[in-house]
């Protein structure tokens, strides 16, 4: 079976990840709102949503609803790093969704709307535990609670239903449950040490 095509980009979602590329998988609430928004983003060259953090082999998106599947609602986004830094990437993911609230995205609940970083080497690890321990930070400050967001190492991803992709550009008008806190993420550089 085929791919479908990405409706923004043209190319087929199982496309091969140009040399050079990089890959980030985030989980930031209902994935329609959060594909959107990366795939509005410079240097980004492909967005798909699916579900990724649990242990239910190709689930749907209706087992992941029902729970037990362990899965959380995630969109995985395929880069050019030398137009979009993952810092940058990072800071899109913490000031557009609230990382403190558990297993709850504002009116959706449930573990698969929590906030999940997945992470494919040593320097997207060390990135994200940096910029959480930063956001956390000035989260506190504004009277926030502890954030909630897991840092995974990426395990598979399973791509949810066609209908799913790129739900927002098919359906313009459709629910988008994205909220930020208003408290900004400036970019934080790792080789800076701080």
């Amino acid at each position: 079976m085929n791919a479908p095509i990405h409706r923004i980009f043209g190319r087929p979602l199982d496309a091969e990840m140009p040399k050079g590329y990089d890959q980030a998988i985030f989980g930031m609430g209902c994935y329609w709102g959060v594909e959107r928004l990366f795939w509005q983003q410079e240097g980004v060259w492909l967005t798909e949503v699916g579900f990724a953090g649990g242990t239910t082999e190709n689930p749907s998106y209706k087992q992941v609803c029902a729970g037990g599947t362990g899965h959380a609602e995630v969109v995985h986004v395929v880069y050019d790093s030398s137009r979009v830094s993952y810092e940058r990437l990072l800071q899109i993911f913490w000031e557009n969704h609230d990382p403190t609230q558990g297993n709850r995205q504002g009116n959706d609940v449930g573990s698969q709307y929590r906030s999940l970083i997945m992470v494919f080497n040593d320097s997207q690890k060390a990135a994200a535990e940096l910029s959480k321990a930063d956001y956390g930070n000035r989260l506190a400050v504004q009277g926030y609670p502890d954030i909630t967001t897991q840092i995974l190492p990426a395990g598979p991803f399973w791509r949810a239903e066609d209908d799913h992709q790129q739900y927002l550009d098919r359906y313009p008008d459709g629910y988008c449950g994205l909220r930020g806190t208003g408290v900004k993420a400036p970019l934080t550089d790792i080789a800076e040490g701080y």
